[in-house]
Formats: C-alpha cells, sequence, structure tokens
C-alpha cells in the first residue's frame, strides 16, 4: 500500500511574493507552486491568501491576473490551490501618476489541493465543521487523499506487512500502526510526528490504520510506540470514527524498543546566568498519589534537578476530595521532599503557587489543579519588594524604585478574572533573580483542555478542535501581558511554558506570540520529528512548549524532551501522559 497524502493535510505555503517595499523583490521572476487560499474572484482574476507573515511591512495577499474562463473555472473562493507564473508590477492606466499592483501574471499548473479542509493550517484550521464529507459526496481520490484511500479499500481483505504501533494500546485494546510503505514524520522511536509538511501544512500522518478487536476472539497484545508485530491480515472497516482493520487473528509480537531512556544532557552549572527550565504535567498530583516517587525520580534522575520546575496539575493538599481546601503546599514540599531523597546531592527545592478559588479552576472536581515552581533557592530567589498575589490578584509590570522591572504581586496571576480563564488554569507569573543581580521573569502555563472535538477522519472538515477558541483567546491575553513587560523593559527576558494543550502547527492560535516570543524547538534547531511530548490516536505530538522572548533566544538556547513516560515498555508503566522537558537558556 502507498498514501501519498491526506485531504488533512493539505499544504499552503506563504506567500512572500509582494515583499517589504512598494515593488515586488521578484518582479519579472517565474515562480512555481505558489499556494493559498482563494479569497475572492473577478472577471479578471483571483486574490490568494497565504500564511501570516510576522513582518508588518509584507502583504500576504496577492492578485491572480487572467481573464481565461478556463483558469477562472478552475476556482472557487475556499479552495486552496497551487498555481506557477510569471511576477509582474501593473499599472490600471497610462497615468505615470498610478501606482503599480503586484500580480502574477498567466497563471499555469492550476491544482485544487482540497475542497474541504480549507484553511491556512489545513485539518487543524479554524473554526471547524466547514462542510460535511457525506455532504459533499466527492468522487474519491486514493491516490490523492488518505480518506479516499482508506475509503477505495473499505471491506476488501488487506494485509499490512511489518507493523509498528505508534502509540499504546486503548482501553478496548486497540492501536494504530502503519505498515512497510512510505511514511512521513517518523521519529527515532518509530512513530509518526505532527510536523509541517513540504508545501507549509501541518501533515496529519494519513499512513495509519487503527487496529481493532480481532475478529476471532483471541486478544491483542498489549502495545507500546516502537513495537513491532507479525503481519496483520484483516478487513478494512469503518467505526468509531476512524477507518480500521479489523484482523482475523490477533498479531504477535516481534520486537520491542529497549526500555532505557536516555536523560538529558543539559546542567545548568555555576555560571549564574545560565539557567535550567524543566517543564512537566504531573497528572493530578496530590501528596499520596502512588506515582509521586516516580515524578521525583524523573526530576532527580532524568532531568538533572532544574533551577526552575515549571509543574501543572498539581492538586490541593486534599487530593480529589471536594471539602474546600485550595492550597498545594503539602503536595508540594512532598514532592520537594522525594526529589531530595532521590537525588544524589540531595537537592532542596523551594516552591511556589497561588492557590485557586475552590472548583474554579477546572479540572478533576476538588482537586483544584493548578500551576506551580520549584526552585533550587541557593540558584534564583523571586524579586522582594512585592506581596504574594491571591486567586483573583491580577499582577502587572512595574518599575520599582530601584528603577528596575518588578511585577505588582511577585508570584502572580495574568488577569484571572477575564473570561478566557473561565473554568480553566490561570497562569502563573514569577519575578526571579539571579546571583549576579539580573532579573527574569517566568509564566507557567496550563491552556484549557481539548475535550469533546471530533475525529480526524470523521465527517466534520476541518475537524473540530474543541476548546480552541479559549485557548486563542488566553494565548492573546497572555501575550498582551509579555507585551506590557517588553514596552516597560525590552530587553527583558521572559520565558513562558507549560502544558497548552495544543501544537504550533495550530498556527492560528499562537499567532498572538508571532513577533514577541519564539518556540524553543524553533530556536534551539530540535528536529522537527523529535518535537513531541505526548502521544494520541495516530500522532506523536507536543502539547509542551517552552517560548522565550527575543534577547534570550538571542544569547543561545537549548532544550530536550525526556521520554520517561511515551517511550514507557506499557502504558501502566507511565507516571504521566505528558513526557517532561528540559532547557538551558541565559537569563542576563
Amino acid at each position: 500500500m502507498i498514501l501519498i497524502a491526506l485531504m488533512l493535510s493539505v499544504p499552503v505555503v506563504p506567500v512572500y511574493i509582494q515583499g517589504p517595499a512598494f515593488q515586488s523583490p521578484l518582479k519579472g521572476q517565474t515562480v512555481t507552486n505558489l499556494t493559498g487560499l482563494v479569497t475572492a474572484k473577478s472577471t479578471s482574476g483571483f486574490w490568494i491568501l497565504g500564511e501570516h507573515i510576522a513582518d508588518t511591512r509584507v502583504s500576504n495577499g496577492l492578485s491572480i491576473f487572467s481573464s481565461s474562463s478556463s483558469v477562472l473555472n478552475k476556482v472557487a473562493v475556499g479552495d486552496i490551490v497551487s498555481l506557477s507564473g510569471k511576477v509582474a508590477e501593473f499599472r490600471s492606466s497610462s497615468d505615470p501618476n498610478n501606482l503599480f499592483v503586484t500580480e502574477i501574471d498567466s497563471p499555469t499548473n492550476i491544482v485544487k489541493l482540497s475542497a474541504l479542509d480549507t484553511g491556512l493550517d489545513g485539518w487543524l484550521s479554524v473554526p471547524g465543521n466547514q462542510s460535511l464529507i457525506e455532504a459533499v459526496n466527492a468522487t474519491l481520490q486514493p491516490d490523492e487523499f488518505g480518506i479516499d484511500f482508506w475509503s477505495s479499500l473499505e471491506g476488501q481483505l488487506v494485509t499490512v506487512k511489518n507493523p509498528v504501533a505508534i502509540d499504546f494500546e486503548n482501553s478496548f485494546g486497540e492501536f494504530w500502526v502503519y505498515g512497510d510503505w512510505t511514511v512521513t514524520g517518523k521519529n527515532s522511536r518509530g512513530g509518526l510526528t505532527i510536523t509541517i509538511g513540504p508545501d507549509g501544512i501541518p501533515d496529519a500522518n494519513p499512513e495509519t490504520v487503527i487496529v481493532g478487536s480481532p475478529l476471532d476472539g483471541t486478544t491483542n497484545p498489549t502495545v507500546s510506540l516502537g513495537k513491532t508485530f507479525t503481519d496483520i491480515t484483516g478487513i478494512i472497516a469503518y467505526q468509531f470514527g476512524f477507518y480500521y482493520i479489523l484482523p482475523l487473528t490477533a498479531p504477535t509480537v516481534v520486537s520491542t524498543p529497549s526500555a532505557d531512556i536516555p536523560a538529558t544532557t543539559l546542567n545548568s552549572g555555576a555560571d549564574a546566568c545560565t539557567i535550567t527550565i524543566g517543564d512537566y504535567n504531573v497528572d493530578n498530583m496530590a501528596p499520596t498519589s502512588a506515582h509521586l516517587p516516580t515524578v521525583a525520580a524523573h526530576i532527580a534522575n532524568f532531568l538533572n534537578t532544574p533551577d526552575i520546575m515549571f509543574l501543572q496539575e498539581i492538586q490541593d493538599n486534599s487530593g480529589e476530595l471536594d471539602d474546600g481546601t485550595v492550597i498545594a503546599n503539602v503536595t508540594l514540599s512532598t514532592l520537594a521532599a522525594a526529589v531530595a531523597s532521590a537525588s544524589n546531592a540531595g537537592v532542596q527545592y523551594d516552591f511556589v503557587e497561588v492557590a485557586p478559588e475552590n472548583d474554579q479552576d477546572g479540572g478533576e472536581p476538588g482537586g483544584n489543579i493548578r500551576t506551580a515552581y520549584l526552585y533550587r533557592s541557593e540558584k534564583v530567589q523571586l524579586v522582594p519588594g512585592s506581596p504574594a498575589g491571591g486567586a483573583l490578584n491580577a499582577t502587572e509590570p512595574i518599575i520599582g524604585s530601584d528603577g528596575k522591572l518588578m511585577l505588582t504581586f511577585n508570584p502572580g496571576r495574568i488577569d484571572p478574572t477575564n473570561a478566557a480563564w473561565e473554568a480553566s488554569r490561570k497562569p502563573l507569573v514569577a519575578a526571579w533573580e539571579t546571583t549576579s543581580g539580573d532579573r527574569f521573569f517566568t509564566v507557567n502555563l496550563h491552556l484549557t483542555a481539548k475535550l469533546g472535538g471530533s475525529s480526524t477522519q470523521g465527517d466534520a472538515r476541518p475537524p473540530v478542535n474543541a476548546g480552541v477558541e479559549q485557548r486563542t483567546s488566553q494565548v492573546e491575553t497572555v501575550a498582551t501581558f509579555v507585551n506590557a513587560l517588553l514596552a516597560q523593559d525590552p530587553d527583558a527576558s521572559v520565558i513562558v511554558g507549560g502544558d497548552c494543550n495544543e501544537y504550533v502547527q495550530t498556527r492560528s492560535v499562537f499567532a498572538a506570540f508571532d513577533g514577541v516570543l519564539t518556540e524553543l524547538d524553533e530556536s534551539s534547531g530540535v528536529d522537527p520529528v523529535e518535537r513531541y511530548t505526548y502521544l494520541f490516536d495516530q500522532n506523536s505530538e507536543q502539547l509542551d512548549h517552552l517560548f522565550v522572548s527575543d534577547v534570550v533566544q538571542g544569547r543561545g538556547t537549548e532544550v530536550e524532551h525526556v521520554h520517561v513516560n511515551n517511550w514507557a515498555p506499557s502504558i501502566d508503566a507511565r507516571a504521566s501522559d505528558h513526557d517532561p522537558s528540559v532547557a538551558r537558556v541565559k537569563v542576563c
């Protein structure tokens, strides 16, 4: 079997033809494979829109000139098209006082790339459910689109040779695989990572199929990322939102990846200005959680006890008991003590939190999950002089009496009464000082969850990405705060991160960070296929991100994802469904 593309991964290449000046820097040149969204048509051509461009001088719209009916009949508003043509500057009359318009003349090789998953982010475009596959009922193109490919095999008996598992099994014993055909986004463990394809659109890894319950009543094996199996022969069927292969009998395991998981190579050392940041969603951690010692061992032995730990899903002292308790000092002190016990050097962590209002931040009722920090006080301290904020206190950047940037509440929360944070965790902000007296700022995020969306192989196109509008508003609110910091001090060192519950490939969500913050995987040059912290369905994906301001990026950055959970030999061996990350940055 050969999978070419997927209706869910239609490419959109940014339109950079316009350039930063009145005339295009490509004037007179022929361009090929120019891709964009058709936004309007006329009798003399149409207009396309490319990806958002951070440079405000450059338009991402472009005029495509043609009066040919054969050309115009090929496109409709809402189509994503690819084309070639010559860049020209057109003056609408001979009057020399008129300005020129940049356009593409004599377009050729016009190809409609999608009629359903329209938008600059393809299958991740917002809003979802703009059309329905069953209503459109398009003729199948199995050599073009993944859904079409699997539909063309519906009811057939097929064999997947040399299958490789790309996730743990679900609660029904079902698991995702690909076979011995060409795949995209393959990472070092054998999973398939969400990446931006060569044409500029997120790739949804359509080369995969979910293995259902065997038809003979046998039981599928326990699986993990990268396990391989004997060939799977079965029937292609559609159920529960996906195309399945229903095996005639259960496969057996052929190989299992090594259980040895490498620790991070990053340490901060003695330099006061070089700081290591750990980031870890610790999965509903209470003082009595069975996985607390394992997480502590991860922090001590795999993350090398970072100078600051960004933590998410810290529960209050009574855990899931809904008794009105909101403070988490026992949870955090218990974790800190466990890290000290697991650490060869007996590293002692202090902690920072702002307790939420009872049952107002989402998550398990009564658990009151929140973001929090562990920090090594011999390396960093909170900037003194400001009180700690409460659940409803909005912290703001100010210039202190010493002429330095600080916060009105330290630690504090960003705009906690804003509707963007309804039933969701509020960001925890802190101003820090190194032993050399230099200051930097951190924002610990846990954006609203992905609950209730539609499947990637469902009828709604683009798929419904539940909570995406709220996550977008939350990012915009954080960006407003960071911009306020940078307005007071353009050279402020700022680190923002945590569990964002979203991929950076959903570019519309993170658009407010453009030109303000840079994602650390990008600034550190991490191979795109290794950018993942989470496994779900057919994808290795990154929900956990760290972002830095320009001055931090300019000093050089490093980041590593430590796969202590998603390289585990079984789903039950994980301490969390998220993998932690470690970054090393310079804050002075």
